[in-house]
Formats: C-alpha cells, structure tokens, sequence
C-alpha cells in the first residue's frame, strides 16, 4: 500500500467523565483537515460531567457521539465503537484508536497519510508525556516468549530490576523515520486497518480496563498480522494513574484491573510456560504491598482477587464490586482524575 490520501481514516476516543480532557483531544482531532479525518466517534461511556452536552454543542458533521448506557471501561469503549464504525454501510480503511487523555500531535494525521504503509496491517504511534519523556505505558514490545533472544534478556533482567527493557523497545527506537516490526501496540495511537479488524475481530469489553490492547495485539499476530512502530508518528498522553516512583495506582482500585489482566496477557504471551513464569511474577507484585502505608489492606485484598480471577480466568466481578472493595481507603486517599 503507498501513500493514498484517499484512503478514509476515523478516529475513536473512548471516555468517561474527564470533559476538559476530551475537549482538548477533540480539538485537536478536528484541527485536522478533512482529507486527513474522515470522521471522529466518541464512544462515552455514560459521563455525567456534562460531557453529553458538550459533544451536542459541536458542530463538526464528523463528529459522531455513541453515547453507551453504562460505564464498560476503556475496554468495553473500544469494542463498542469499533463496532459502530465497522457496522457503517462503509466502513473505513483505516481506524485510529485513543483515550481520552490521549491526542496525536499537530502534524502526526499529515503524517500518516504521507507514509508508505506497505505490508503493514497496523501501526503504533511513538507516545510521550507532555514533558517530552516516553511514556512507557505506551512502549511498543516484542513478545519475548516468541523470540528467544529477547526472552533471555527479559529473565535477566527480572534479576537486575530491568525485566520491562528485556522486551520492550528502546528510547533509541524512537529515533529516525524507519517503521519497525513489532508485537505489541497500545491503545494510545494505534491505527488499524480495515483488513486487520476483519481478520481479527474486535477487543474484549469484558477486561474493562488495561490489557485489552495487548491482548488484542496479540490475537492480531497470531491471526498473521504485521504491525509496525512508527516512530515519526507522535502522540502525546497526559497519563496520571500511577503516582510517584513506586509507581502506586490512583484511584486505587485499578489495581485489581491491572493485576487481574496482566495474567490474561501472560498466559496468552507464554503459552506453557506461564505457570513457571508465576514464580517470577507474583512474589514481585506481592512485594508493592509495602509502599501503600495505610492502604495497605485495601491493596492486599484487591491483589489476592485480582490474582484468582486472573488465574481463573473470570472476568464476571462487576465494577461496582471493585469500586467497594476499595471504598475505605478511596476515602483518605488524594483526589485524582477518574479514567472509566
């Protein structure tokens, strides 16, 4: 596929009651030329802030809001409204996948459409805070249970504290203009073509937030999917769910969500070896415990179940249960911008 500026790209912004941070991705979105969005669907995830109201004020015939009746998470956004645009009498050929909080940078749409995409069935943006630092959330990877020598790195690394860059890419990787190989892409900036979504389907709304992305990248390279790493391809994302150098989870009960799918991505990554590869992470994950002072108990108890429906597989407790379990210690904790 060479550059084609006819080809039609539409956006996804998935949300939930962060208006001021929509606002400020959609601006940017619908700064593009028309040549290089085709449309934008905001797939509200029922946000009582006023952000309904907003999206109705606007007046760009591009912008589409698929407002949901509850809140099904990041997730659950990214299937439905992938779903919408799939379902359209024309679908387009490619679609652009994001939060709320994250928003490509002026010239990245230009960007795209002037690039060679050839042999590439989807492609991961460069993601950096609004400092300019990587934001490693959103660091491209190579499943390193697929390649020996990356899983080597990884093991040693697991000893050395530096397991994460056994098999994800380098800040060098940033650099320069090539498209390179890779496994895994996040949900910040990850452009899908049309191709790639028949072949492989949509994401799994039932995991609510995080791993979706990596569980669907995952199922993209299984069903024989090529996706690259763009790095001329630059988003922004104003993350704030973890805190300080511990990196502690703000709200807190979103480490029940992380706990719990980072074993469905394991198990999907390691295949046979996920089980030996629990004695490697669990006592780690145990070991954080330590830096939550007083939410201590809150996080024992939300990482011990996150750990048994991970290990089981179950993906049925509701949010509202999650939400409950760590109601005590929400009380006493700083305020910080809800996600989902």
């Amino acid at each position: 596929m060479s550059p084609n500026h006819s080809q039609r790209l539409v956006a996804i912004v998935v949300t939930y009651n962060r208006l001021d941070q929509l606002r400020r991705t959609v601006e940017r979105l619908l700064d593009s030329s028309d040549t290089h969005l085709s449309g934008l669907v905001v797939v509200d995830n029922a946000s009582d802030d006023g952000t309904a109201e907003w999206l109705a004020a606007q007046d760009d015939p591009r912008l589409v809001n698929h407002r949901l009746e509850t809140n099904t998470g990041g997730a659950g956004g990214f299937e439905a409204g992938m779903r919408f645009v799939m379902a359209q009498e024309s679908p387009p050929d490619w679609v652009l996948l994001m939060d709320d909080d994250g928003r490509p940078e002026p010239d990245a749409l230009a960007r795209f459409h002037a690039m060679d995409r050839s042999g590439w069935d989807a492609l991961a943006a460069a993601v950096y805070h609004p400092s300019g630092a990587i934001c490693d959330i959103n660091r491209p990877a190579l499943n390193p249970f697929w390649r020996p020598k990356r899983f080597l790195n990884t093991l040693l690394g697991v000893f050395t504290g530096q397991a994460r860059d056994g098999f994800h890419l380098s800040a060098k990787d940033y650099e320069g203009q090539e498209t390179s190989e890779i496994d895994v892409g996040s949900f910040v900036g990850l452009f899908l073509s049309r191709k790639a979504i028949e072949r492989t389907g949509y994401p799994d709304g039932a995991v609510f937030i995080y791993g979706d992305d990596v569980l669907y990248n995952l199922r993209m390279r299984e069903q024989g999917n090529r996706i690259g790493f763009a790095p001329q391809l630059r988003f922004e994302h104003d993350f704030k769910s973890v805190e300080g150098p511990v990196q502690r989870f703000r709200p807190l009960w979103k480490a029940y969500y992380n706990h719990r799918n980072l074993l469905l991505v394991y198990r999907r990554a390691a295949g046979i070896l996920f089980w030996p590869a629990l004695l490697l992470i669990l006592p780690k994950w145990w070991s954080k415990a330590r830096h939550y002072g007083e939410e201590r108990p809150a996080f024992e108890r939300l990482t011990r179940l996150a750990i048994r429906d991970g290990l089981r597989r179950d993906l049925t407790r509701s949010h509202a249960e999650v939400l409950a379990l760590a109601t005590v210690v929400e009380d006493i904790a700083v305020e910080t911008p809800e996600q989902y």
